[in-house]
């Protein structure tokens, strides 16, 4: 009879570990393909496509606004070439998740600006989201389940046993604070700047800077934290030795 009962549910950590495993996998991130760190980070990145997708919206908004001083005009070109990205890979039949998240983040940045006539509010979404990813990083550290273990345990095809080995769990818990130190120093450096802005004398140099900062320290900080990740990730769980056969040798008599 006990053949008969139905398996019990994933749990929340197991159903969480493979959605995030996943979601690497799509990102480029997968072990199984052989290739160098460089090529992997620069496949989660987008290759030149997805950088440019990510840094051209704030920087034309940032040189729109400071050449105009219009708003309005400023956020329609930011949200254009955002609509002009995620268009070209819609007929292109390419994968357009990034440029649709793109295209959404700046069109909710542009209706928070619109609505508060604050064109620093461009970059409240940024900041918001920042202050999401650092808390869910710290938080699951420190409850015992670091979002970079439980991402790494799907992708290296040990789910959740990586939490029985101790060098392991504290090498997962130290990445993950590396990434929420990320996180936490763009708000730590740019959150202040955000707060200027709300005075109108500083409101032109706040946007400018913000603008700055966000690129600066957004590819340039997440691609070699994200290497690191990689490599150390990669140094827990060594390679195996392919058979005999499988390498082309011939079998043996």
């Amino acid at each position: 009879m006990s053949d008969l009962e139905p398996p019990p549910p994933p749990k929340a950590s197991e159903l969480f570990g493979e959605a995030l495993g996943a979601a690497a996998r799509r990102a480029g991130l997968d072990p199984a393909q052989e290739a160098s760190t460089g090529h992997v980070v620069w496949r989660a990145m987008g290759g030149w496509r997805g950088v440019v997708e990510s840094v051209l919206p704030s920087l034309l908004f940032v040189v729109a606004y400071t050449v105009t001083q219009q708003l309005v005009l400023s956020l329609a070109v930011s949200v254009g070439i955002a609509v002009v990205f995620t268009v070209v890979r819609l007929l292109q039949k390419s994968p357009a998740s990034a440029a649709l998240g793109g295209l959404v983040a700046a069109a909710a940045a542009a209706a928070l600006a619109l609505i508060t006539g604050n064109p620093s509010d461009n970059f409240v979404p940024g900041l918001l989201t920042n202050a999401a990813y650092a808390a869910g990083m710290l938080v699951s550290a420190i409850i015992g389940w670091p979002l970079i273990g439980l991402a790494a345990g799907y992708l290296m095809g040990e789910g959740v046993a990586w939490r029985t080995d101790r060098r392991k769990r504290r090498t997962f818990f130290w990445l993950t604070i590396a990434w929420a130190g990320l996180f936490v120093a763009r708000l730590a450096v740019q959150f202040p700047i955000y707060l200027s802005s709300l005075d109108p004398a500083n409101r032109e140099s706040a946007v400018a800077l913000l603008g700055t900062l966000k690129i600066a320290m957004g590819l340039p900080l997440f691609a070699p934290l994200l290497a690191v990740t990689w490599l150390t990730a990669r140094a827990l769980y060594p390679r195996r030795a392919a058979p005999a056969e499988d390498r082309g040798a011939p079998a043996s008599e």
